[in-house]
């Protein structure tokens, strides 16, 4: 059986070293804009989030646990922070299914733990939609759990170019276990 519960608040700020105006949040936002002009710096008080460069959960996305995050241009490359969502503490199995291409077409795996090459464990080259049925992840698009990100919930993800993320390919998958 596996529980999720939401925890967590994180405070953001116009400027970089936590400086201009503030909005705290503790929940998922999909439009930043209506509370700060811009969003260059943070401080995550508890919990884990994932931040992202457009609104409504799109673009460029970054993982953010416990700590301070003071500017994210050079520490992520990151312009701006356009929206917000909270990552759920999981206590449980994790599982998902991974396709070789969209529509759960292609090669099949089956995951319960990290993989940090899908090429070396599975000898798939290329990952374009997953199934998943337990847990949350982080899908990398480098071996090694490096390069651009994307968080996945449970839920069946058919085709990512739908979700806006066309050209990239996902080589390496990790769970979040963090006891944020």
């Amino acid at each position: 059986m596996s529980t999720s519960m939401n925890m967590g608040r994180v405070v953001f700020y116009e400027d970089r070293n936590f400086q201009g105006r503030s909005y705290e949040c503790s929940s998922d936002c999909a439009d930043m804009s209506s509370y700060l002009s811009r969003c260059h710096s943070c401080r995550v008080q508890s919990g884990c989030f994932m931040v992202y460069d457009r609104n409504n959960y799109m673009g460029n996305q970054y993982f953010m646990r416990r700590g301070e995050y003071s500017d994210f241009q050079s520490m992520m490359g990151m312009t701006d922070i356009r929206s917000c969502r909270t990552i759920p503490m999981h206590r449980g199995s994790y599982r998902m299914r991974i396709y070789e291409r969209d529509n759960f077409g292609g090669q099949m795996h089956e995951m319960m733990d990290d993989c940090d090459s899908i090429m070396d464990r599975y000898r798939m080259s290329d990952c374009q939609s997953c199934n998943v049925m337990d847990g949350h992840w982080l899908m990398y698009e480098q071996p090694h759990f490096r390069g651009r990100m994307m968080y996945m919930r449970p839920g069946e993800y058919r085709n990512f170019r739908d979700m806006g993320m066309s050209g990239m390919r996902f080589m390496s998958m990790r769970r979040i276990t963090d006891m944020c």
